[in-house]
């Protein structure tokens, strides 16, 4: 099939590099710590004194803009390397779907190394139609590179690959009835449902109920969530639950933006909230404008219904909202 002509302007961008992204910071053992104990990893294997490396996973994170959007150190470049994409939408692909994201690496980085990225439009694939809807598939690399006076070393890559699209369309029938179907609002997106499987379905069930269970190890007295079928500190396979008072405060937190996903609505904020008994769990959080959310702010958990009472999800809320609200 014939590409449309005005592929031809998107296609001539394949190949392009764009300019250096820096990092604010150079690496360090404070951020490294920070990042093993959100992901749960013991930092003495990375800031051991005197051979302090970072995690290799942490690659993207030393030149990620932090809070603000596109807040990027001076010297950064002001090119979009994300063009591409601003073209496709242009043309009516404007859904899209990440694929792949694949983060290789050429050696650790170490602390005081300063680093930076450069990203290239590495290809577009010829249109493609899928369950989705039809488009394109985009790929770019981010190459990161160590800043050194006798010449700037590569130490890792990011690919990263979108699909953009435009959706797929049921067949409307030219008649009366598809008129007033189109006239009509459209069906509400339902959330999606959890998988559920042997060793999550008393946290969904007890949600129902309008409690927050935590699972619970009987060797060790250890609590774990996300729920899993063996104890990591002790190997137990047994375990059971306790409730909690759903009382915590707001650990770290991210507002998504961009992609648009219905049926939520953006901005959307995403709190990891520390729960008075010590575990954490992910969640919205509600009632609250998505600039104010902080860190170590009190929350209370809420249950609320979704998709006409199919799901009940757990919900946190600022406690400042809750005071004085009586059942």
């Amino acid at each position: 099939m014939a590409e449309h002509e005005w592929m031809n302007e998107i296609r001539a961008l394949v190949g392009k590099e764009y300019g250096r992204v820096y990092a604010w910071d150079k690496v360090n053992a404070p951020m490294i710590r920070q990042w093993c104990e959100v992901m749960g990893v013991d930092p003495a294997r990375y800031t051991a004194e005197g051979a302090v490396v970072a995690p290799p996973a942490m690659l993207q994170v030393w030149c990620m803009e932090g809070l603000v959007p596109n807040n990027y150190p001076p010297g950064s470049t002001t090119e979009n390397p994300y063009e591409a994409l601003g073209l496709l939408e242009a043309q009516g692909l404007a859904s899209v779907v990440a694929v792949n994201s694949e983060l290789t690496f050429g050696r650790d980085v170490r602390e005081g190394e300063r680093l930076y990225y450069t990203t290239r439009l590495d290809s577009i694939s010829p249109e493609k139609t899928t369950a989705l809807g039809t488009g394109h598939f985009v790929t770019l690399v981010m190459t990161f590179f160590s800043q050194k006076p006798e010449g700037d070393e590569e130490v890792g890559q990011l690919l990263f690959r979108v699909f953009k699209f435009r959706p797929a369309n049921p067949v409307k029938k030219p008649d009366a009835a598809a008129d007033k179907a189109k006239a009509a609002a459209p069906a509400a997106t339902k959330r999606p449902l959890p998988g559920i499987s042997d060793d999550t379905r008393f946290f969904w069930e007890g949600a129902r109920a309008g409690k927050l269970l935590i699972q619970r190890c009987k060797g060790c007295g250890e609590l774990r969530h996300p729920p899993g079928p063996v104890c990591p500190s002790c190997h137990s396979f047994e375990w059971d639950t306790v409730e909690s008072s759903g009382r915590g405060t707001v650990y770290s937190f991210v507002v998504m933006h961009y992609p648009e996903v219905a049926p939520f609505d953006h901005p959307n904020p995403i709190v990891l909230v520390e729960l008075e008994e010590g575990t954490r769990l992910i969640s919205q959080i509600v009632c609250i404008k998505p600039g104010d959310v902080k860190i170590g702010q009190a929350v209370q958990v809420e249950f609320n219904s979704f998709n006409d009472g199919e799901l009940v999800l757990p919900q946190f809320r600022p406690v400042a909202a809750t005071e004085g609200v009586t059942a």
